[in-house]
């Protein structure tokens, strides 16, 4: 057994050094293949949708009750009487010539979203949200509700009960509210009774379409679903939809196909563009953002008028006729009355009076400069260099407009 262990060693002893070798020989082979920016790619799933693949909106109207005496006032909110009365009435009890006074009742708009192939008997989430003068839904139960959808046909039914984080909570002097306590969530609170037909398995072709429509992303998916599938299969439309048609070995399984073409990635391709938002300062540009070789100077005159008035009070025990002394609040002295205005009361004690004081500075702001921001620079390097002027998001705005004013900015403005 020794002298077999010791020949099967000192025949795998050379495999080590062959080890190392091939490790170094694929080590240099990969640093000679040309790296992209995987950063830059993203998959199909994440920039386009598959048509027919899709939600519904669905929307009813509903009561909820059991409220704390936050619902709405039903003398003031006829709808919410009305529909109260309507459902006693089904429920056997008569309530027509009855006097309600109940604040326990809120009449509700109730939301949903019916995924796409959502089938019989699934739940999905509804948000409720108070439509009269109600003050809370906390505690509130939702009765059944249908829920309809753009064609007017009924595709869920929602009930249960109202999950609200919001409250308000007052007393004679404070009150104090957190969140929207007229709104709440009724998890899982829909059942689906219709579905929305959409045979996918007969489909012949699918079609994608971008969130952002662009000719050369549309040019780019339909060239890596064609690899991917070996096949002149894809063929963009228009700058949002790529139409795929099925190959015969993905007929019956597609799934499988659309499973595999979404993770597929691409670089999707923008235009270059500047979106401002003047209300708030916002500046967003885009990557591909250039400008022509312009010059740029910023500066505005400032004038700062400041107002700290000193209040002047008499001295204790002060005899009739005698006014305050004010005080120099630089020096701390007494100065004269009658350089301040200061007034005697008549007939009574010292009267406490305000000295003004103000302060005026001009900021002509002469440390700015002229910049020159060469031809195709950067984004980078355009925010850079209006950094360095000392420009602000607002002033940047004006400057960014002024430039594609002039023709220099190769991009374009959007305001928001």
């Amino acid at each position: 057994m020794f002298q077999i262990a010791t020949r099967r060693f000192s025949v795998m002893s050379p495999l080590p050094g062959l080890r190392r070798a091939l490790l170094a020989a694929l080590a240099v082979l990969l640093l000679a293949l040309p790296s992209a920016p995987a950063s830059a790619l993203s998959r199909i799933k994440d920039i386009a949708d598959f048509e027919g693949v899709r939600d519904n909106l669905l929307v009813g109207y509903g009561l909820v009750v059991g409220l704390d005496g936050t619902g709405d006032q039903l003398n003031n909110a006829i709808f919410t009487r009305e529909s109260l009365i309507g459902m006693l009435e089904r429920m056997g009890v008569n309530a027509r010539d009855s006097q309600l006074r109940t604040e326990n009742v809120a009449a509700v708009m109730v939301t949903a979203t019916l995924p796409p192939f959502a089938r019989q008997g699934a739940r999905i989430d509804v948000q409720v949200a108070a439509l009269g003068n109600a003050k809370s839904l906390l505690g509130g139960t939702l009765l059944v509700t249908p829920m309809l959808g753009a064609d007017g046909e009924v595709y869920a039914v929602a009930q249960g009960s109202v999950a609200n984080v919001g409250f308000t909570a007052s007393g004679q002097a404070a009150s104090i509210t957190k969140g929207v306590p007229t709104s709440g969530r009724v998890a899982s609170g829909a059942i689906v009774e219709r579905e929305v037909g959409f045979d996918l398995d007969k489909l012949k072709t699918v079609n994608l379409m971008l969130r952002n429509p662009d000719f050369t992303t549309a040019r780019r998916v339909a060239d890596v679903i064609d690899g991917y599938l070996k096949a002149d299969a894809a063929k963009p439309l228009d700058p949002s939809t790529v139409k795929v048609t099925i190959p015969p070995g993905f007929k019956g399984d597609l799934v499988s196909m659309l499973t595999d073409i979404e993770q597929l990635r691409v670089e999707p391709d923008e235009v270059a563009r500047v979106v401002i938002d003047e209300a708030n300062g916002v500046i967003v540009m885009g990557e591909n953002v250039r400008i022509s070789t312009v010059a740029v100077a910023q500066g505005n005159l400032t004038v700062k008028v400041t107002e700290t008035p000193q209040v002047s009070q008499p001295n204790p025990f002060a005899p009739a006729g005698q006014a305050a002394t004010p005080v120099d609040p630089a020096t701390g002295r007494p100065v004269a009355p009658g350089a301040h205005g200061v007034q005697f009361a008549p007939g009574g004690g010292g009267q406490t009076v305000v000295v003004p004081r103000t302060n005026v500075q001009v900021d002509e702001q002469s440390n700015r400069r002229m910049a020159v921001l060469p031809a195709g620079v950067s984004l980078q390097e355009l925010v850079n260099s209006l950094n360095a002027l000392g420009v602000g998001p607002r002033d940047m705005i004006s400057i960014l407009q002024a430039i594609k004013a002039d023709g220099a900015l190769q991009a374009e403005i959007e305001l928001m």
